[in-house]
Parts: C-alpha cells; structure tokens; sequence
C-alpha cells in the first residue's frame, strides 16, 4: 500500500513529518500540564496502625505543626541520611544539618533520626 505521502518530493514529505512531529508534542506538553493540575501530586496514603501510633508519639514530642509527610521514596546516600518511603510521616528536629545547610533537615522518623531532603517533604 502507498503511504499518502508517497509522492512527495523528500523535503517536503520530511516537512510534514516533523510538523506532526511538533504537533504531538505540543498535545503532550499540553495533557502533561493537565494531568499534573487535575492529579494532586502527593498522595496522602491512608495510614496502617503500626504508622499511626508512630504519628500520634510524633505529635505528643514535638507537636503537630513538626509532622512532615514524605512525597516522595528517599534514599539515603550520607551517613546520616535517613531512608524513607514515600508517605511516611516524620517530625522536624531541626531544618538544617550540621552544616547549616537548610536543604538537608534533621527528622525524627519515629525511632531513626536523621538527615533528609527537605523537597521530599511537605508539612502533614
């Protein structure tokens, strides 16, 4: 079977090509902008018991407004760095390292203390 295309001379048949080729593009960018404003990034999940008498011991040493969920898996790289699945629920010792570094925050992840990523974590 012919391509519809088939006749064309090359350059012009490469033309239309890469104009579909924009176009798809384009479409995409458009539905990932979509998806992403009708999704809510971080999934809130529903937490198992053993998690939650981990969250409400959280609360009763540091207080509510120190709960941090994790939106993402972490994977700690540092000595000191924490690993931790996305969804867990951490309180905020300090929001900075040893270093001062306020990319890296010291967390109580209910027993673990340690370093994480503060762009992994969004407040509870």
């Amino acid at each position: 079977p012919q391509m519809p295309h088939g006749h064309m001379p090359l350059p012009s048949f490469w033309k239309v090509v890469e104009d579909t080729l924009q176009q798809s593009s384009a479409q995409l960018r458009t539905f990932s902008q979509i998806f992403e404003t009708v999704t809510p990034s971080p999934v809130t999940q529903p937490l198992t018991p053993a998690e939650e008498r981990k969250v409400l011991s959280l609360v009763s040493k540091h207080g509510p407004d120190k709960l941090y969920q994790v939106t993402s898996n972490i994977s700690g790289s540092k000595d000191l760095d924490l690993t931790l699945l996305r969804g867990q629920i951490v309180a905020l010792l300090q929001s900075a390292d040893t270093k001062g570094n306020t990319n890296r925050w010291l967390v109580d992840a209910g027993g673990p203390r340690g370093f994480v990523p503060a762009a992994k974590l969004q407040p509870y």
